[in-house]
């Protein structure tokens, strides 16, 4: 890492405008980076070209503006990485920690998420379509999230995972580590629904020789009706351009800050300068997540 104490980032998929739960998160890291005078940087999370929106990374970029979340530095995207990623799964296959997979989902399903290893021996590559997996070894991965305390979780063989899909996209899970460890990232505020994959992202980090960031877990916002996630695949509200104040007040609650209401006759500026001044990473609830009716109460 270079020599500056803090630099955050916030990651969105462009899969969509950003909602509530979105604005959560960003203003979590947002506030986290800057009450702790570091940088914040903006990555657009756009790998996986299936499920980009046209047009939706200007909007994620405008919403941020508006609400008065200003980044450092150029935004990074995915897709213009793809040599960075490439490079990096060459030496992991040299070295042995890769092998072709061609199972199906299909053929995965009844093992609810584990690898039952029908793949593990192979070491050639087949002449149809394959993933490349990562071998895991028996191993006790454990770090300290600054919101949910001590995360332990052991590894096995049956967490083998995708780096390369079948339709030659890189995973989540390589590039995620690959730019963090490019961006020079020491802290990372995020969801819960990412919680149980932090430890899959140490072990990476540990095999690719990178230094480990801080995490922090915030609680995800979920729907009322099936307690899922509030996503753009649940179809969750767009942010508004209009009313940002109000949105940023019901986060800055969320969050544990004691915004008064008297916030709403403040400049989006003003509200947000309220937020870094009176921001502390230990009054964030420590729980999974929130209910969108309760954070709708605030």
């Amino acid at each position: 890492m270079d020599n500056h104490h803090y630099i955050g980032r916030f990651a969105p998929s462009p899969s969509g405008p950003l909602h509530f739960g979105s604005l959560v998160t960003a203003l979590a890291s947002f506030l986290d980076a800057r009450a702790n005078d570091g940088r914040w940087l903006v990555r657009i999370e756009d790998i996986d070209f299936p499920r980009v929106v046209s047009g939706a990374a200007e909007q994620i970029l405008k919403a941020l503006e508006v609400y008065g979340l200003h980044w450092d530095s150029s935004v990074l995207y995915q897709s213009q990485r793809q040599d960075g990623y490439q490079s990096v799964l060459d030496d992991l296959y040299k070295k042995g920690c890769l092998y072709p997979c061609m199972c199906t989902r299909k053929s995965l399903s009844a093992y609810h998420g584990l690898y039952p290893g029908f793949c593990r021996a192979r070491s050639v590559k087949p002449k149809i379509p394959y993933a490349l997996r990562l071998r895991c070894h028996d191993k006790e991965v454990s770090f300290i999230d600054r919101i949910q305390g001590k995360y332990v979780y052991r590894l096995t063989p049956e967490d083998d995972f995708i780096l390369r899909r079948k339709d030659g996209l890189f995973a989540y899970q390589l590039a995620v580590c690959v730019d963090d460890d490019f961006q020079n990232i020491t802290h990372i505020v995020r969801g819960c629904d990412l919680l149980e994959a932090t430890p899959r992202q140490c072990y990476m980090q540990s095999l690719l020789g990178y230094d480990q960031p801080l995490y922090g877990h915030i609680p995800v916002i979920t729907t009322a009706s099936f307690g899922m996630k509030l996503s753009k695949q649940n179809h969750a509200k767009p942010l508004s351009f209009d009313r940002p104040k109000i949105a940023l007040i019901r986060a800055l609650k969320v969050l544990g800050l004691n915004a008064i209401n008297d916030l709403i006759a403040c400049s989006v500026a003003d509200i947000i300068r309220w937020g870094i001044e009176n921001w502390t990473i230990r009054k964030v609830p420590v729980k999974r997540a929130i209910e969108e009716t309760e954070a709708n109460t605030y």
